[in-house]
């Protein structure tokens, strides 16, 4: 609705995780090296986690894009299936083909693929976002999986993308076994001060933003105190800013307007974050 009158090549603060506004913060640089580190010295199990809209998915959808063609995944979003539909998944993902009807012929078919790109010299990664929705089950699924190895290196590596409570289910003394073997962890934490402003420069540049489209410093410290630095609270609050200030007319947003934004959005947000745990816990 905006995107013409502030001449925009797209809209800048979609909530879509598209690699293309990847920011590269402190935390998130240091996060993709982990994933970097873990993928390419073969350590077999990688958990990745942080608050909800913090970036995890958007991290991921990077990290394909960037990985060297020699290295397979597979991205699995949303785990909410049973054992066998994972590994079908997975199988799947991979472009595995035949007549794979049992867990046993799934199993076995995943050890012949990753055998034979291990002898190609390469590699193979599953990555399962929200992964905090994983039963216990299907986690210990996933350990057995990353067994998959040769004398010398791992087969498979996993990468479980999550949110803290992944880090609380790792915990029970049931998934001990896959606990101990996470070779790589890492947490994102939220953007600091100066990276919100950094952020929301990049997005505009992102996406062909003229230098006359302004934030205003109030504008910027606002948006940081009521975004608390998550990412996504960022987006909301500056496209619905950006809305506000097309109706205004103005290519300048003020304090004054991300106040008025803010008790529209921040609430909203906040009773969602609340329905999505509470709907978390009960599955």
């Amino acid at each position: 609705m905006y995107k013409v009158f502030y001449e925009l090549n797209e809209y800048p603060f979609n909530i879509t995780s598209d690699p293309a506004f990847f920011f590269a913060s402190k935390r998130h640089s240091e996060a993709f090296s982990h994933l970097i580190y873990g993928i390419e010295q073969r350590k077999g199990i990688i958990t990745i986690t942080g608050e909800i809209g913090t970036g995890k998915t958007t991290l991921c959808r990077t990290l394909i894009n960037q990985l060297d063609q020699d290295i397979k995944t597979a991205l699995i979003l949303q785990p909410n299936f049973s054992e066998l539909q994972l590994l079908q998944l997975i199988i799947h993902d991979l472009g595995i083909e035949g007549r794979l009807k049992n867990k046993y012929n799934l199993v076995l078919a995943l050890n012949d693929f990753l055998l034979e790109e291990a002898n190609l010299g390469h590699n193979v990664v599953v990555i399962i976002d929200e992964a905090q929705n994983l039963k216990p089950h299907q986690l210990e699924q996933v350990r057995l999986l990353s067994n998959m190895e040769t004398e010398k290196e791992k087969l498979l590596q996993i990468v479980l993308v999550g949110q803290p409570e992944l880090l609380e289910k790792l915990r029970l003394h049931s998934l001990r076994q896959i606990n101990q073997r996470i070779a790589v962890r890492y947490h994102i934490l939220p953007l600091d001060k100066q990276e919100v402003s950094d952020y929301i420069a990049h997005r505009l540049k992102v996406a062909g933003a003229p230098d006359k489209l302004q934030f205003t410093a109030p504008a910027l410290e606002e948006i940081f105190v009521h975004s608390r630095g998550t990412p996504r609270l960022v987006n909301i609050i500056c496209d619905r800013s950006l809305l506000a200030g097309f109706v205004a007319e103005t290519f300048t947003i003020d304090d004054t307007i991300i106040k008025k934004c803010v008790a529209e959005v921040i609430n909203g947000h906040e009773h969602y974050q609340r329905s999505f745990k509470e709907d978390t816990i009960a599955a």
